[in-house]
């Protein structure tokens, strides 16, 4: 395939833009068309990018110079979207939450194999630095025997960004409240550097805003490796300056990250002391207090790797497989606080 490889946005709400900044930065990309059900949006968004634009996926699916559909819709949406893509034979970048069910997430992946589509699933985090290289130290077991893996993600969102969008804070359309939308990247990495979880116990609440979701969560994790864990998760915590932590330690080393930056990175030396890898560094206490705040570089990683995975017929970097891992942990945790009780992984 000698030709650039055709991208379409399907939504046109704030994170749209991440995405097209990855495909107008991508080699070999193209973006060709935009939709959304709000035909405002769309022709705003069609006008500024000089693309068609369309109200109908079905529409937009037609066109032959389309490749790759970009999901950018409410999590609740992205499953009814991601088969009509693959059945279109498009291949597929979907937001997180991939679904807001296992039953749908698994209709997205058997669907694409079915069509032999692509499916990524975005989780950023875990295609740029430092997660790239605390990956690698896992792999090299720098760390040794895993101990302990938490994180403690407490951010702030006011009842206003929840009366911003009717999808916000439902069971319907979001799926979930703090850990389904904003803890879900972070507890990705957990499970991607710790290894799987066999078990969870936890207390989800609704404390401070009117939503029908969680907005404050402690669950307690037991890995399959023996390690054990945390997750505290939340959007109710004032004010919005408290930067996330996610700490992982081993018999022979740790590794704290806060905000956007690693804090300590310590392992043994040949003589047993400890050796510090690497120090506090810019950035360490940055919080991240709105959706704007997020990076766009994993979605330019991805993105380009999409088109690199088409050209050279492999897997994407995170694949569908990948992305319900997490979205599994979630829903065991949304289980444990509504019966009481430990839930076993994996779900049946």
């Amino acid at each position: 395939m000698n030709r650039k490889i055709g991208f379409g946005i399907i939504g046109c709400g704030v994170i749209a833009d991440w995405h097209i900044r990855g495909i107008e930065n991508a080699q070999y990309a193209k973006l060709v068309a935009v939709c959304d059900a709000n035909e405002t949006k769309a022709r705003n968004l069609g006008e500024k990018k000089k693309v068609d634009y369309y109200t109908k996926m079905e529409e937009m699916l037609k066109r032959q110079d389309l490749d790759v559909i970009c999901i950018c819709t409410p999590s609740s949406l992205h499953p009814e979207q991601a088969v009509l893509a693959a059945n279109a034979g498009k291949h597929i970048i979907t937001e997180k939450p991939m679904a807001i069910t296992l039953e749908k997430a698994d209709e997205m992946i058997n669907a694409c194999k079915k069509n032999r589509v692509k499916l990524a699933t975005i989780f950023q985090r875990r295609v740029t630095e430092p997660f790239a290289s605390i990956k690698k130290a896992f792999e090299n077991n720098e760390l040794g025997k895993l101990i302990l893996g938490d994180c403690c993600l407490k951010y702030y969102r006011g009842q206003a960004y929840y009366d911003s969008a009717g999808w916000r804070g439902t069971w319907k359309f979001d799926g979930g409240g703090a850990l389904m939308n904003q803890g879900i990247h972070m507890i990705d990495i957990l499970q991607w550097l710790m290894g799987d979880v066999e078990e969870v116990f936890s207390y989800s609440k609704t404390l401070a805003r009117k939503i029908e979701v969680e907005d404050t969560s402690v669950s307690v994790l037991n890995f399959k490796n023996g390690a054990v864990g945390i997750i505290e998760c939340a959007t109710s915590v004032f004010p919005s300056t408290i930067p996330h932590r996610l700490e992982v330690h081993g018999e022979k080393g740790s590794i704290l990250f806060e905000g956007e930056g690693v804090k300590r990175w310590v392992t043994g030396g040949p003589d047993g002391e400890p050796v510090e890898k690497v120090g506090n560094i810019e950035n360490t206490g940055k919080s991240i207090t709105s959706p704007t705040d997020i990076s766009d570089a994993g979605h330019r990683i991805q993105i380009q790797d999409m088109v690199e995975a088409i050209k050279e017929n492999r897997d994407p970097m995170v694949t569908g497989e990948e992305g319900r891992k997490a979205l599994e942990i979630i829903l065991a945790i949304y289980k444990s606080s509504k019966t009481g009780m430990p839930v076993k992984l994996p779900l049946k």
